[in-house]
């Protein structure tokens, strides 16, 4: 990791952002089977900068983040093939959806919300931390664009297109957000 990479992480007004997260999905990672060396070489990149910009107020952090990411590994001598598949990975964080066949982002993305899937006092501490990342935002204001990203993920389908952690986490996960959802309604 870079120095600018681990004081990104470092970030005072990060809160569930952090370090922690980092280290959490990588663990993750190691502990699922069937991936090549590259293949999991390419996730560990994505998962060390998909969030390495991180401001609430800004709506470009993936795309932002994907570019430091390009920079940093050309500067490890990363092929141009490499960083474009990272950069890849890193914006598919934006919006959590991949498209059928694409294992890499489908692995990506099941990691980065496993998190919802999470036993009840680890998603509530979680849940926490995410509004203390937006403290900022007004109540009524919080309230209303927090339920409309749970409601997002409630309609969905399925929230882990990686079917081995789907039968980890969709369920807990279901739980966690209409638990949260209906605390904000309520």
């Amino acid at each position: 990791m870079t120095p600018e990479l681990r004081q990104a992480y470092s970030e005072p007004h990060r809160r569930y952002h952090t370090l922690a997260h980092i280290e959490d999905c990588l663990a993750k990672l190691a502990r699922l089977d069937g991936l090549s060396d590259d293949d999991r070489r390419l996730l560990e990149w994505a998962i060390w900068w998909h969030d390495a910009v991180y401001d609430p107020t800004r709506s470009d952090n993936e795309a932002v983040s994907a570019e430091m990411a390009r920079r940093d590994l050309d500067a490890f001598g990363a092929s141009a093939e490499d960083r474009d598949e990272v950069a890849r990975l890193i914006l598919l964080t934006r919006g959590h959806t991949v498209e059928p066949g694409d294992q890499l982002g489908a692995v990506l993305v099941s990691i980065d919300l496993s998190i919802l899937g999470a036993a009840p006092e680890v998603y509530d501490r979680y849940a926490a931390q995410i509004r203390e990342e937006y403290a900022f935002v007004p109540e009524d204001a919080w309230r209303a664009g927090r339920g409309a990203v749970l409601q997002r993920f409630l309609e969905a389908e399925t929230l882990y297109p990686n079917p081995e952690q789907r039968a980890l986490y969709e369920t807990p996960a279901r739980e966690n957000l209409a638990r949260e959802l209906a605390a904000l309604q309520g």
